[in-house]
């Protein structure tokens, strides 16, 4: 049974909710509400909903998958985040929102929507506008209110970090990466490094770590940092406490780091809007098993090159 707890907010009622990203050609889906409360109605929002009492939260989606999308097969889904929320229109409750990821393949299912929605898109960035989505779907999303399009004296004061890190296996071979991204939008430094066998989690703080420490040398004393891992951003930003103990050493670490900024703000972004630290996890992975192959083969070789020369001396 999945347990949620919080040290904060004790005298709320506390619910458990789950989300659904699910993407076709790296689009998300979106269904438009048809019913419900005024501040809802007509917006759209990512499938999912409340997690009824002992129901499990893949359960849940698997109920609102049949409900309200009509489709029945069996999908594996992936855990991405697990996040707070607190409903603008109903300040009393607090929801635990699990998250999750699953990919549709590349022919897609019909989809026959109930009677609570009567529209549905593949999401890409703008489209539809923030403004005609959920509060929720919007945080989940990394959307903002609408803004206009930036020109270039627009652009942002404030450097930018992206980090990542990912594990193939979690527990598996990983590896964290960074991108520095200055005023102008011009990537001034890079880089990835390989972590040997750990988890997601471990793996996304690693990257933080580089990316502040890269940061730093650099000679950087205001950033915003993005990271696609919601849960590592709320616990750096003090709404989540970390349980895991594992990971409260590199924590502490990268509090080190945060006390040597003048300003810096950690920010969720979609994994979708995270690619240039994510290609660079990937990078470091793939260069770490090029490099495992050609040790192999050399070994190889060496192997039989004695083996070869013992059989000579005979």
């Amino acid at each position: 049974m999945f347990a949620a707890s919080w040290g904060f907010f004790d005298d709320m009622i506390q619910r458990i909710a789950t989300r659904l990203f699910l993407t076709h050609n790296n689009k998300p889906l979106l269904l438009r509400r048809a019913d419900g409360r005024q501040t809802i109605l007509g917006k759209y929002e990512l499938p999912g909903g409340r997690v009824f009492e002992n129901e499990q939260p893949e359960d849940a989606l698997r109920r609102y998958l049949k409900d309200d999308l009509g489709i029945t097969e069996s999908l594996t889904f992936e855990l991405q985040d697990v996040l707070t929320y607190v409903d603008g229109d109903d300040r009393e409750v607090q929801y635990a929102v699990i998250v999750y990821r699953v990919t549709l393949p590349q022919t897609k299912r019909a989809i026959r929507l109930s009677q609570h929605y009567n529209k549905y898109v593949w999401y890409k960035t703008g489209n539809p506008d923030p403004e005609h989505l959920t509060g929720l779907t919007q945080l989940l999303l990394g959307a903002e209110s609408p803004t206009p399009v930036k020109k270039k004296s627009d652009r942002a004061t404030t450097p930018l970090v992206y980090t990542d890190g990912g594990s193939r296996g979690n527990p598996g071979p990983s590896a964290a990466g960074f991108v520095l991204v200055d005023e102008t939008g011009s990537v001034v430094r890079e880089g990835g490094e390989f972590l040997g066998i750990t988890t997601n989690n471990q793996a996304e703080y690693q990257g933080v770590k580089l990316g502040l420490e890269a940061a730093l040398a650099y000679g950087w004393r205001a950033v915003e940092c993005r990271v696609d891992s919601m849960l590592v951003v709320n616990q750096l930003n003090g709404i989540y406490t970390i349980k895991n103990r594992e990971l409260w050493p590199i924590h502490e670490h990268i509090k080190g780091l945060i006390a040597q900024f003048e300003k810096i703000k950690f920010v969720h972004v979609p994994r979708e809007l995270n690619q240039l630290a994510d290609g660079m996890v990937n990078k470091t992975l793939d260069a770490e098993k090029r490099e495992r192959y050609t040790r192999k083969q050399q070994l190889a070789r060496q192997s039989l090159d004695m083996i070869s020369r013992g059989k000579s001396g005979q």
